[in-house]
């Protein structure tokens, strides 16, 4: 396959509800010192779901933001807004709930367009037809580690992106052998930090999908030995499908690929910043990144 080598990496930034502060502090400084960035980066859209919201999944929500004021930060800097409505678990009652209705309504106003990252069909089926405004991106949360299984869900034509699961992030055969439409609409992701060989990422899933639709479930136990120690990005770096800058360098951005998910909603600003100083940065710019926001005396980092 004869690639069309790429100069940009789109990065899928996380936390659209629950980071609402450190974007407040990062976005003016990604605008107004481009010089500290690489310019071979930009933002395509930050994603995640406010608190209460029964779409919800991937992550129990807890975004307190006011969504009024999230929307209008995107507006400012011409961002698209995604939102998590990943929940596996949706029936046909759950489609009214008036919080998520109402949040829809607010973002399809959009002067950038706004997207949904969705894993029903039923919940893409009624936006398609009531929230045209958005596009779709396939979740992660379904878990498509069969490239086949994946390579089918490339050709849906109601998404505009598609996740694949991390453990696909390296099947550099088959992913070279993807056509360049396919390979447009490919979003990896980055810095997942679960062992490689988990065999529970469905039923986590759905437990926050229960989670968030007010069921009363026991929190789901993790049976990989590593899950004591929570998210660390150190250990995420030494996962065999993490992707690392240079990897997006020279490897994904000469093959074709452009899409670059990062992870991490369920975590603390402070290591959000860490990803925002790692995959963005250029190392030289780092210390006035770190000082510019650890000086916001209003941004509670830890």
């Amino acid at each position: 396959m004869l690639n069309q080598s790429k100069t940009i990496a789109y990065y899928h930034l996380p936390g659209l509800f629950e980071f609402y502060d450190l974007y407040s502090a990062f976005l003016p400084l990604f605008k107004n010192h481009r010089e500290y960035f690489y310019d071979w980066c930009d933002i395509a859209s930050i994603y995640g779901a406010p608190a209460d919201c029964i779409w919800g999944g991937g992550r129990a929500g807890f975004g307190n933001a006011n969504p009024k004021e999230v929307f209008m930060l995107m507006q400012e800097y011409n961002i698209s807004a995604r939102l998590t409505f990943s929940n596996s678990l949706l029936k046909e009652e759950h489609l009214t709930d008036k919080r998520c209705n109402d949040i829809c309504a607010l973002f399809e106003k959009s002067n950038v367009q706004p997207g949904v990252i969705i894993h029903s069909d039923l919940l893409s089926d009624y936006l398609e037809s009531r929230y045209s405004a958005f596009y779709q991106v396939s979740s992660t949360t379904k878990v498509l580690t069969s490239f086949v299984d994946f390579k089918a869900e490339l050709n849906r034509a109601v998404f505009r992106y598609v996740v694949p699961d991390f453990r696909l992030n390296k099947k550099f055969e088959e992913l070279n052998s993807l056509s360049q439409v396919q390979k447009d609409k490919v979003e990896f992701l980055c810095n997942e930090c679960c062992n490689f060989a988990c065999k529970d990422r469905k039923a986590c899933y759905e437990n926050v999908s229960r989670k968030n639709l007010g069921e009363d479930v026991e929190e789901h136990i993790c049976s990989s030995v590593e899950a004591a120690h929570g998210y660390s990005f150190s250990r995420a770096m030494k996962n065999p499908a993490f992707i690392s800058v240079n990897d997006i360098l020279n490897v994904y951005l000469p093959m074709g690929f452009s899409n670059f998910k990062i992870e991490g909603r369920g975590l603390g600003s402070a290591i959000i910043l860490e990803f925002l100083l790692y995959y963005m940065t250029k190392p030289e710019y780092q210390i006035n990144v770190r000082e510019e926001i650890y000086l916001d005396s209003m941004l509670d980092l830890f």
